[in-house]
């Protein structure tokens, strides 16, 4: 009788562990369709963040004139612009480590809304440079960034943050276009009320499908919640192993380049002797370069290649770039060298998110996005002095000459220095 009442005992077992592992198969699945929703809602928001942002963008040098704001005025504008992004880069990524992703991408989505509304009412140039002010908490992209981070492995990393660079090309793309054809048909200030609206509606996206906590429990380590605006905080992140070393490759690698492309309005018109409309059509060439590398080449690229080996790629890439800019003479010459120029400009910064990301504790990692997002505002807020004075007394080759030797000194630097990092190639 025990034999017989054993078996049915162990059918019983066999059912309810099957039941088990059903259940939590179920869960698995419903989990990995939250977390691939979750992802493509950061992309989306990242993308129409972007794409008023350029939009704006395009319009902004006609609305300063129409309110007679001069080219130097116009110049102070935009180092306002870019000063209030580079001091608010980390304190939105510890705002986003202290309060969740959620939080940050609202607030990002809300000052966007009160930057194109303040611009929206900018009747004299003093409202004008106070509607700059929001832009210190406006980093959709970083925020994004920060989503994708916190729902990825490290070994996936590389390549989904290699795909928010589709987002930034049909933001260039769309926003510029966006942005003539709404000022040329409707009005210098339609553009301002369409990015108004567009944020107050990725607002209520963020809000709505932006789960709570968006980091898996398993990776959530519960941070004392610090003062948002401690410098010593921020900084500590840089005594992290290779963090440091990789910084400055980051910043170093691609200056002279950003320099170049800071003084490019003026080199297309004085040096390429290129009209509005056709250095238009070449900011859409950049667009649609920085799409398809980022899109489909970075990931592949992850799949195949450690990222130490790519970070030396993409640096002797960029010196390679800087010989080719100090021998262009002609617009088409520059529509060769922008091929690996945008390669090496892509790639270097998704791979260097991604190993300083995985090179700091993971209740740290939206303070290490806010830092490496404020390398492009520091470009931003120096890049048109220092550029303009390269191009006055040295010229266009200047830029390139400078690319050359930084990047083949950081190139050897590379090869002799040993940056640990944490080595994986996406499965």
């Amino acid at each position: 009788v025990s034999a017989m009442n054993a078996k049915p005992s162990s059918g019983g077992e066999e059912e309810a562990s099957g039941m088990r592992s059903k259940t939590l198969g179920e869960r698995g699945r419903v989990g990995e369709i939250k977390r691939r929703r979750t992802i493509f809602v950061a992309y989306l928001i990242a993308t129409l963040e972007l794409t008023f942002l350029f939009m704006q963008m395009g319009v902004m040098p006609y609305l300063a004139k129409s309110l007679g704001l001069d080219s130097v005025g116009f110049g102070y504008l935009q180092t306002t612009f870019g000063v209030l992004q580079l001091v608010g880069g980390p304190i939105f990524g510890r705002f986003a480590d202290q309060f969740g992703t959620r939080a940050a991408l609202i607030l990002s989505c809300a000052s966007g809304s009160a930057f194109f509304l303040l611009l929206s009412i900018s009747s004299s140039i003093p409202l004008l440079f106070l509607s700059r002010l929001p832009a210190v908490f406006m980093h959709g992209l970083p925020g994004a960034q920060k989503v994708i981070t916190d729902l990825t492995t490290p070994s996936q990393r590389a390549d989904a943050l290699g795909k928010l660079g589709l987002c930034f090309g049909i933001g260039i793309i769309i926003g510029s276009a966006l942005g003539g054809v709404l000022s040329a048909k409707f009005g210098i200030f339609v553009p301002t009320y369409v990015g108004l609206v567009g944020n107050l509606i990725n607002t209520m996206i963020a809000i709505m499908w932006i789960p709570l906590q968006a980091k898996p429990k398993s990776d959530h380590h519960v941070t004392e919640h610090s003062n948002v605006f401690s410098i010593r905080e921020i900084l500590r992140l840089m005594k992290f192993p290779g963090v440091m070393e990789v910084f400055i490759v980051k910043v170093f690698a691609g200056l002279p380049v950003g320099l170049f492309l800071i003084m490019f309005s003026i080199i297309s018109m004085d040096f390429f002797g290129l009209e509005a409309v056709e250095s238009g059509y070449l900011m859409s060439y950049f667009g649609v370069l920085q799409m398809v590398v980022q899109g489909l080449v970075v990931g592949k690229l992850t799949n195949h290649c450690t990222e130490r080996t790519l970070l030396r790629l993409c640096v002797f890439v960029f010196a390679g770039v800087g010989l080719g800019m100090a021998l262009m003479r002609t617009v088409w010459h520059y529509c060769v060298v922008a091929v690996p120029l945008v390669f090496a400009f892509s790639t270097l910064g998704t791979i260097t998110d991604s190993i300083l990301t995985k090179a700091v504790p993971s209740s740290d990692t939206g303070t290490m996005l806010g830092i490496c997002a404020s390398v492009q505002p520091l470009t931003r807020t120096v890049g048109p002095t220092i550029g303009g004075v390269l191009y006055k007394q040295f010229g266009v080759s200047s830029f390139g000459y400078l690319q050359l030797i930084v990047n083949m000194g950081l190139f050897v630097y590379l090869l002799k220095s040993k940056i640990p990092l944490r080595e994986m190639k996406s499965q």
